[in-house]
């Protein structure tokens, strides 16, 4: 992967916006299209149907979960929820195939409680538009800790990614 920053070499900070060039990620997901309100159960209900899909395949899973968005932040929300993986799983009920796409991205790492998560996309598209590049259609989540019911909030770290063209 390919780092790159308007800021000194050595003074890069994973809270601090960067563009990397990243290679496509072949994934295993569940789609739909949610309610903003329902997508703490959509995430649950998919994270309990994947990771079994998976293994019962063969297919390893080579990373933390993500989320992916099409479209930009509406209601309701057009989403895929899934693993990386190390190769394609067949499709199985609500379970399919997928991949993160290749190419320019602007990424941070978000750090704290999900009610401030809107606050850290909202900086990272405004990032995107003073460095003079314009945002892809969609954008994902990786959850690299893991939510948890009884886990401080200001332990959740969650990397933003926003694929970008210019």
């Amino acid at each position: 992967m390919q780092q790159s920053s308007s800021g000194p070499a050595g003074f890069e900070s994973e809270f601090e916006p960067v563009i990397v060039t990243i290679e496509s990620i072949t994934t295993a997901v569940i789609g739909g299209t949610v309610a903003q309100d329902d997508l703490p159960a959509f995430f649950d209900s998919s994270f309990r149907t994947l990771a079994p899909a998976i293994a019962a395949q063969g297919v390893q899973i080579t990373g933390p979960a993500f989320g992916l968005f099409r479209g930009m932040p509406s209601e309701p929300v057009d989403i895929e929820v899934g693993f990386p993986t190390d190769h394609p799983v067949d499709p199985s009920g609500d379970v399919a195939p997928g991949s993160l796409p290749a190419g320019r991205v602007a990424r941070m790492v978000h750090a704290g409680g999900f009610d401030k998560l809107a606050d850290s996309w909202a900086r990272l598209f405004a990032w995107v538009g003073d460095q003079g590049h314009t945002p892809a259609t969609i954008q994902w989540e990786v959850y690299l800790t893991e939510p948890s019911p009884d886990m401080n909030p200001d332990d959740l770290r969650v990397e933003l990614n926003l694929p970008v063209e210019g």
